[in-house]
């Protein structure tokens, strides 16, 4: 019964601490707030479990998501730490919170819009992708796709016509 009531208490510290963990590629958003973080969990021993989604497959970043959560939890005083990887449901940029959305914007990144549904198979184009976006900074929706790819592959890059200002776009996915 102690170990019960025990488990039951540490499950929203562990929580707390995983969901504060940032993400190393965008540290404005915590990997609650990108969606990444799926669950966590306090077994029997104390043992945490971890499950984080990647935002798409081979993400260069999961492993300094991976040792951040184990260590930020051991800090915390979780000695035994695992991180699982889920794949399925495959992450959404639909999973950013709003908090996380205008954590993008008050740092001049344009959030994702909705992502697009596929009932099959996702058709491969070499095309750009057009997207319906406005500069974070002036609001204008005139803009023009500077590169597919920004500093990650999950952003491209677009100037404003309007301020003339550049700014990375996070993709929908």
């Amino acid at each position: 019964m102690r170990a019960t009531a025990t488990l039951a208490r540490s499950l929203p510290s562990a929580r707390a601490v995983a969901a504060s963990v940032t993400d190393p590629e965008m540290p404005m958003l915590t990997l609650e707030d990108l969606g990444v973080l799926r669950g966590v969990e306090v077994a029997e021993g104390g043992r945490v479990v971890v499950t984080i989604t990647p935002t798409y497959s081979g993400c260069p970043a999961m492993a300094t998501m991976r040792d951040d959560l184990v260590h930020r939890l051991q800090d915390a005083g979780f000695a035994h730490v695992d991180v699982r990887v889920s794949l399925h449901p495959a992450w959404s940029s639909d999973w950013i919170s709003p908090r996380g959305r205008q954590a993008l914007a008050d740092h001049g990144l344009s959030a994702p819009g909705p992502a697009s549904r596929h009932d099959g198979p996702i058709p491969l184009s070499f095309l750009p992708t057009r997207r319906s976006l406005v500069c974070p900074r002036c609001g204008s929706d005139d803009v023009d796709l500077t590169s597919e790819f920004g500093s990650t592959a999950c952003k491209a890059l677009y100037r404003c016509t309007g301020c003339l200002e550049p700014f990375e776009h996070v993709k929908e996915i």
